[in-house]
């Protein structure tokens, strides 16, 4: 893929603004009951001492906050990076309140300080995860010695051991950190899944727009012939009227004029966009050829080797021509042509059961330690200094090529990468070069018209009387 194509279709937009105001109010409307619940039960049913006038105002400026938000927000507002860490920051700091004055790391309800923690590392950036991260384990570290204890109506103070109190610190701790980044490492997999995948379904669009542009075309000539054919007809009757006046004579002779030059171009327009039924299909050559097309003149000669397995047919297949094959393979292609240093061959085997393409170059290869992830979206490698110059302009080769593998998985493919020279190729490759190699194999069926795709069905009868 080009450049443009591997930038990320939404790398301009905030993670954070894909975070609805009214659904952090409704959770921390969950909280605030929660919060009521547990301070009542502890109070009157367990009798414990509690500094109930704090705890009301701690939840009360929850409260506040909430109805602020809903009454003067529109009910689809959505954050900014900043509004949604400032949220995120007051539910850290009002829950820490709260547990300070209901005895600190005793209360095993410290452990609901993870939950703002999971939504951060979700949706919001690197840098606003680590702030609420820090924050909450300042906090959590403070409340290990400084806090309220909890005591009966009869004066018993009610701690852990100063031991278990440490290890449910360090336990939180480990928690915060695990969480954060077990939940951002799937939510930047998902967040990329679902950029790549749309951006192939754009590729694929596009394809198929051009595709349905020829016919469109096509019938656009033939509908306005009948109109043009229409106006030459009366402007030859009006030549032949007005052969004794002169300027009306050209203004006749100008129209016949635009009007054939008009025929002329639907008709080129017509031969162009066509949707011949003969061209849904192509010899396997053929297709291979118009997918390589765009990358023949860019100073790489690409080599094509098309011949039957040794089980095969002799006779070259004539396969569908699938826009997903021809983008697939045209993307595969491209990627060979940018890192060879002067050569990329194409071959193609075809037997019995299956039909196999392999695309070599003789370029260094794929790097060792990415060849197990190739085919994922937005795979970044550590750049050597040497990549720079090697491979000037790329950041990354993963969108390209999951986008080509994503294109011809669809049509049934297998696709592998190797390196044709880490002992995994064989046959005439190895020898000459020790290049990238990209292996699709198809089953026959998936690629062989059926009757419903020859494109010409049975001679009628012409009806007589």
């Amino acid at each position: 893929m080009s450049q443009s194509t591997q930038s990320i279709p939404f790398e301009g937009l905030d993670r954070s603004h894909w975070i609805r105001l009214r659904t952090l109010i409704t959770l921390r409307w969950i909280a605030i009951c929660g919060q009521l619940v547990a301070i009542a039960v502890a109070h009157y049913g367990f009798n414990l001492e509690l500094n109930l006038g704090l705890c009301y105002i701690a939840i009360g400026a929850a409260i506040i906050a909430n109805l602020v938000s809903v009454f003067t927000y529109p009910e689809n507002k959505r954050l900014s990076e900043r509004e949604a860490l400032l949220t995120l920051v007051f539910d850290v700091s009002q829950l820490c309140f709260l547990i300070y004055l209901t005895g600190g790391l005793n209360n095993p309800f410290a452990l609901l300080v993870l939950a703002p923690i999971s939504i951060a590392a979700t949706a919001l950036s690197l840098r606003s995860t680590l702030i609420i991260g820090g924050l909450a384990v300042v906090l959590m570290t403070i409340l290990a010695f400084q806090f309220q204890p909890l005591r009966t109506d009869m004066g018993f103070v009610m701690r852990m051991p100063n031991i278990f109190r440490y290890g449910f610190l360090v336990a939180i701790v480990i928690g915060v950190m695990f969480l954060a980044v077990y939940a951002r490492r799937v939510s930047d997999e998902m967040i990329a899944m679902s950029d790549a995948l749309l951006a192939t379904q754009m590729a694929l669009a596009r394809e198929q727009k051009l595709t349905d542009l020829g016919g469109v075309v096509a019938a656009a000539a033939h509908e306005l012939g009948t109109p043009l054919a229409t106006i030459k007809l009366v402007s030859a009757e009006l030549m032949d009227e007005l052969e004794d006046r002169g300027e009306l004579l050209e203004d006749a002779k100008l129209i016949r004029d635009q009007a054939d030059r008009c025929r002329d171009i639907l008709r080129s327009m017509g031969r162009a966009g066509k949707d011949d039924l003969h061209m849904r299909r192509a010899p396997l050559d053929s297709v291979l050829r118009e997918a390589a097309e765009p990358h023949q003149g860019r100073g790489k000669q690409i080599h094509f080797d098309l011949a039957p397995s040794a089980t095969g047919e002799s006779e070259q297949p004539t396969i569908i021509r699938k826009a997903e094959v021809i983008h697939g393979l045209r993307n595969l292609v491209q990627n060979a042509v940018d890192f060879s240093t002067a050569n990329v061959w194409i071959r193609a085997r075809w037997g019995t059961d299956r039909i196999r393409i392999t695309i070599v170059d003789d370029g260094k290869g794929f790097p060792p330690q990415l060849l197990g992830r190739i085919g994922d979206p937005f795979m970044r490698a550590r750049e050597q200094p040497s990549d720079k110059t090697d491979r000037p302009g790329y950041e990354g080769m993963g969108l390209g090529l999951f986008i080509a593998k994503t294109l011809l998985e669809r049509t049934g493919a297998n696709v592998t990468f190797a390196n044709a020279g880490d002992g995994q190729v064989t046959g005439p490759f190895r020898s000459r070069q020790s290049g990238a190699v990209v292996d699709v194999s198809w089953a026959r069926e998936n690629l062989i018209p059926g009757e419903e795709d020859t494109g010409l069905g049975e001679n009628q009868p012409i009806p007589v009387g």
